[in-house]
């Protein structure tokens, strides 16, 4: 099975465990991830602006040569996801923005066809999920993480808005668990699971990005979680630089420990 593969900015530098092992995982349960030619960064945040089309460009490039090649469009970096979910939704139903788009792309050294949001759009959760199923990820599992206590952290990007990203219930996800699950752990269910943890105000603010991490990581801690996972290197970032109570770590390193592919420990 191929998909596309947009590893993104974050993964090639901070956040290189979080491709790397999504890269081995993918192989094992037998996914081949064809990483675009030639991307380029999605931009790092959505601008919702209707006529801000130059730094979406990039976005709508990647979801072009997914089509071309006839294949889904398959992303890891919450931040990336977001940004290239909530671009394509907008060349689906914004025809004026995509006739824009559309217009800038015509004139690049090697234009593409017209595009208009046809590609899908996954996490590598998702994938997990709908492509790959929870239950061959349980029968690969030679490493079952059976008793680990594991806090599944979705932040802000995965979920909102929730009418555009679709990727799970924004109020109630089980999405994270249900992975937990699949690997042998508990999930542990806590109530500042999906609140944001203040990662896009830590320049401005760093008190306020201080206090929203350190309720993420005593919420998770207090109902008994011995490790967090994320999807997003902000989220991990500002967790770990505001001295999180619990150690956190990529949900990718954690399939690739209970798949026999990561030999050291999940310690920070």
């Amino acid at each position: 099975m191929k998909v596309s593969y947009f590893p993104g900015c974050t993964l090639r530098t901070k956040a290189k465990e979080l491709d790397t092992y999504a890269r081995k995982c993918a192989e094992i349960l037998g996914v081949e991830l064809c990483e675009i030619k030639d991307w380029q960064c999605c931009g790092g945040v959505f601008v919702s602006a209707r006529d801000e089309i130059s730094s979406k460009l990039s976005s709508i490039r990647a979801l072009a040569s997914a089509k071309a090649e006839g294949q889904p469009l398959v992303t890891v970096c919450s931040a990336c996801h977001n940004v290239i979910k909530q671009t394509n939704y907008a060349m689906q139903t914004d025809e004026d923005f995509a006739a824009k788009a559309n217009l800038y792309m015509s004139q690049d050294k090697e234009p593409v066809k017209s595009y208009n949001g046809e590609t899908v759009v996954y996490h590598y959760l998702e994938m997990l999920r709908d492509m790959v199923g929870f239950d061959k990820i349980k029968a690969a599992v030679k490493n079952p993480l059976t008793g680990k206590k594991v806090a599944a952290y979705y932040g802000c990007m995965l979920l909102r808005p929730g009418t555009v990203m679709k990727f799970d219930d924004v109020e109630n996800p089980q999405i994270m668990e249900d992975f937990i699950r699949a690997i042998g752990a508990q999930p542990v269910v806590y109530p500042q699971r999906n609140e944001c943890c203040g990662g896009y105000v830590a320049l401005e603010d760093a008190d306020s990005a201080k206090k929203k991490s350190k309720a993420v990581s005593d919420s998770a801690a207090s109902h008994g979680s011995e490790l967090i996972v994320t999807a997003c290197p902000l989220c991990k970032y500002n967790l770990v630089k505001n001295e999180s109570s619990v150690p956190v770590v990529y949900f990718t390193e954690l399939l690739a420990e209970a798949l026999g592919v990561k030999e050291d420990s999940h310690a920070e």
